[in-house]
């Protein structure tokens, strides 16, 4: 496991705004993206009881903690130890959270991981694949990274007959990508979590305003699964959006939220589709006097984000942890090394859980959803 502090400094966070920001210009050149702010609103019609008992039910079932990891299917084979793993590291916190987790998962089964660090812009990322190409390692692992950047080296990867896995993007397996997760398709869990507890919650009267990162495509199913599930379970609740450029985080992304709520005075709940958006504006409301008119739900929960819900300042996460990812890629390569498929690694569920003050696992570090995880994994492999 790893430490997150739930303080960052204005040299951590601006380093942070800096690898977004690179990362934001990859995707924008890889598939095009609209990073103007920009506010909408809808209605979902007449109000029903039904659709938030519906929303009670799934919001409960979110908020139990799973007890089993994404995989259960034992290796049944020896793994071959010895191997060696690129990591291209793609700049921003949560990639080098996964490059952590990754090292452990893989010294469990005897390999190693040589980090490639890059700075997010689409030359250092070219240059980082190209050093993973000479490596000639057992397999290249990466995150957040849209194939037509590094689509040459991709091409020499598949010709070499080195494997290569990713995690949250846009792309689709095959044609030198053997695996995917945390892909759109994988993300259905996060608008059913928004959508269910702010439905429970406000018992079918909320007038949410979602605040969007369009720049991010891999964040556009969040916002898609959202509306679809606000739309079924809060019959006659309204929403709103507002799409923030990601040249405003750590930056005036708290003035902005903040400015928006005083034009709509009737808004109560604000919704994030990345927990960073939310980072700073609790006390950007308690200065404007707006701290108790609304409550806050993020997508993909981190350390200042749970530290506001023990304190009172947001009241619920989506939490996914970046902990157990690394432990399916390293499951993925074993079957791989061992002769065998990887369908179950591509079928694989990773955790999502609603957390909110009553379940709150951590506000100190980077928490396994799943406790026993380690172990889970090590006995699939035959090293419990």
């Amino acid at each position: 496991m790893t430490s997150t502090p739930t303080r960052w400094s204005r040299a951590v966070r601006a380093a942070i705004v800096t690898a977004l920001l690179a990362v934001s210009a990859l995707a924008l050149a890889a598939c095009g993206g609209n990073s103007a702010s920009s506010g909408s609103s809808s209605s979902t019609g007449s109000a029903g009881s039904a659709g938030v008992s519906a929303a009670d039910k799934v919001a409960a079932q979110w908020a139990q903690r799973p007890t089993r990891i994404p995989v259960t299917q034992p290796i049944g084979k020896p793994i071959p130890s010895g191997k060696r793993i690129d990591f291209i590291n793609c700049g921003v916190t949560s990639c080098t959270i996964l490059y952590k987790n990754l090292v452990a998962a893989a010294k469990s089964v005897g390999w190693t991981v040589r980090q490639i660090n890059t700075a997010g812009t689409p030359e250092s990322v070219q240059a980082a694949w190209k050093q993973a190409v000479n490596d000639r390692p057992d397999a290249v692992i990466a995150s957040g990274f849209p194939r037509a950047v590094f689509a040459q080296q991709l091409k020499q990867l598949q010709a070499l007959k080195i494997p290569v896995l990713e995690s949250s993007t846009d792309d689709v397996e095959g044609n030198g990508i053997d695996l995917i997760l945390n892909g759109p398709k994988d993300l259905r869990p996060s608008g059913q979590i928004l959508a269910s507890w702010i439905a429970k919650d406000s018992g079918g009267k909320a007038n949410t305003l979602y605040v969007d990162l369009p720049s991010f495509g891999i964040l556009k199913p969040v916002r898609q699964f959202f509306q679809q599930y606000y739309a079924q379970w809060c019959k006659g609740c309204k929403s709103q959006t507002v799409d923030i450029p990601v040249t405003a985080i750590g930056k005036d992304v708290p003035d902005r939220v903040v400015s928006y709520l005083r034009a709509h005075p009737d808004i109560n709940y604000v919704a994030y589709s990345l927990g960073v958006l939310n980072v700073g504006v609790p006390a950007a409301l308690r200065q404007a006097g707006l701290a108790n008119k609304v409550k806050t739900i993020v997508t993909v929960g981190d350390a200042e984000n749970y530290q506001y819900i023990a304190s009172g300042q947001s009241q619920a996460a989506m939490a996914f942890s970046n902990v157990e990812t690394p432990w399916v890629w390293v499951d993925a390569l074993a079957r791989t090394f061992t002769g065998q498929s990887i369908a179950v690694d591509r079928k694989a569920q990773l955790p999502f859980m609603l957390i909110t003050k009553n379940n709150l696992i951590s506000t100190s570090s980077e928490f396994p959803i799943v406790a026993s995880y380690q172990q889970q994994w090590k006995t699939l492999w035959g090293k419990g």
